[in-house]
């Protein structure tokens, strides 16, 4: 869905192509609420490639980018270059903070209605910008390992699935790696972009990033009870041939404890048009 540039509201919500939900047979994952809401995060972004536990390398562009140091709670936001052209975008934070527990409990009640306390949250963070609709999100986990994505906005929370455990019940199929929730995205001001999503991964990636449209540059994802969030501010001005939306999708990449890489979005036949 397109985002009109000279609408500095607008929120778009970016539906995956295929099922949604949970792999079967991963039950052994934490469900329990963790500590600090932020989750897990790594520090800096990472090109195509790195593993797990290796430094971050400098990407092969322009030498005048400044890359994001993204944080799963903590630390400050990077910079890079504003965009030269219209219709480019650049990604210039993904620091997440940690949201409190009462706030999350309130955001759960708003958005799971009564069945809220069967939810324990795993991910609790707000976004680097906000939209109209959005300054962050929920993922929340019951007993039988059945999430759900509760957007936030303040002490609401909302959800783009009717009703919002639906997403429990979207099943690829065992074999599979990640599982995808929802991914969404909006103006947060002039020039001003947010893109955030979740997902779920089996117990054998120990890293997943995301990188953005064409750009190869990874940036880790905050990790939590199974499950994974991202969030990237950018910077740009869309155009009736460079929407915010098209130039920005996100690409999931996940990496197991030795460093190698074990899923890339962008070679997966799902996505691609290359299988079933």
């Amino acid at each position: 869905m397109k985002i009109d540039p000279d609408d500095k509201h607008t929120s778009t919500a970016r539906r995956w192509g295929v099922p949604l939900g949970i792999a079967a047979g991963v039950a052994a994952m934490s469900i329990g609420a963790v500590a600090v809401f932020g989750g897990e995060g790594a520090a800096a972004p990472v090109r195509a490639g790195a593993g797990a536990g290796g430094s971050a390398t400098s990407p092969a562009a322009s030498p005048s980018q400044t890359h994001v140091s993204p944080s799963a709670g903590t630390g400050s936001a990077g910079t890079r270059t504003a965009p030269a052209t219209p219709g480019s975008f650049t990604v210039t934070s993904t620091t997440t903070t940690p949201i409190d527990a009462g706030t999350v409990a309130r955001i759960l009640a708003s958005c799971l209605g009564s069945d809220a306390s069967r939810y324990h949250a795993v991910i609790a963070v707000r976004t680097p910008v906000a939209t109209r609709d959005w300054d962050g999100a929920v993922v929340a986990v019951d007993s039988g390992g059945r999430y759900v994505q509760c957007e936030t906005k303040g002490d609401r929370g909302t959800s783009q699935d009717v009703p919002p455990t639906f997403i429990n019940d979207r099943l690829w199929g065992t074999g599979h790696l990640v599982e995808y929730f929802d991914s969404t995205g909006g103006q947060a001001g002039p020039g001003k972009y947010l893109s955030l999503g979740a997902g779920h991964v089996t117990s054998k990636a120990a890293k997943v990033t995301i990188s953005y449209g064409e750009d190869r540059t990874e940036y880790p994802a905050v990790l939590g009870g199974g499950a994974f969030f991202y969030a990237a501010a950018f910077s740009g001005t869309a155009s009736a041939h460079t929407p915010f939306s098209a130039a920005t999708a996100p690409y999931v990449h996940a990496y197991d404890a030795a460093g190698k890489e074990i899923y890339d979005q962008t070679k997966d036949p799902r996505f691609t048009g290359t299988g079933k």
